[in-house]
């Protein structure tokens, strides 16, 4: 069963030779000159500006992208950071159940710590907290973002430990302000 489909366009508006993907693709550039745009017609994908899975991050989900520039001048919208192209991708399992997430205030899981099972549009107003600098992904995928109620810069962690944020080299992101789940959007 395939969880997700997304085809690659190496011109704005699905014009020009095209790639099918289905699964992580660590350098769409293998198989584009470049990448301008593209179709989700099914799951959600993370995608990176750079190759394997490196850099600014894009969330897309079932829909129509058919101007990465256009949509990173956007304001407001979710985990669109400034990029004109798409070099490697992610694909987010399905995942029904709980979401568990504990984060830390500090690096190497120091200073505060609180458990999330639900989004937080603002680690500042509920915990006091101005930055979130590590944590450990017990259940779900999430996305963390730079400012406030899901804005700005974004990035995708998975369950697994992340010790220092920062160091991930996934995100030119500064600090984290907001944490959201993915849920069955997808």
């Amino acid at each position: 069963v395939t969880m997700g489909r997304i085809i690659f366009y190496e011109e704005r508006s699905f014009q020009g030779r095209s790639y099918d993907c289905s699964s992580d693709c660590s350098d769409i550039h293998m198989h584009l000159n470049r990448c301008n745009s593209c179709r989700v017609e099914s799951g959600c994908f993370v995608g990176y500006d750079r190759p394997n899975f490196m850099g600014n991050q894009i969330f897309l989900r079932r829909g129509e992208y058919p101007d990465f520039q256009y949509m990173g001048n956007m304001m407001g919208m979710m985990g669109m950071a400034m990029m004109d192209t798409i070099r490697s991708c992610r694909i987010i399992p399905m995942h029904r159940g709980q979401f568990r997430m504990r984060i830390y205030e500090r690096e190497n899981f120091g200073g505060q710590m609180h458990e999330l099972m639900d989004d937080c549009e603002s680690l500042q107003d509920r915990f006091y907290m101005s930055d979130c600098q590590s944590c450990n992904v017990m259940d779900g995928h999430w996305l963390m973002f730079e400012q406030t109620n899901f804005r700005g810069r974004m990035m995708y962690v998975r369950p697994g430990e992340y010790r220092n944020l920062r160091e991930l080299g996934m995100s030119n992101i500064m600090r984290i302000s907001s944490i959201r789940r993915i849920m069955d959007v997808c």
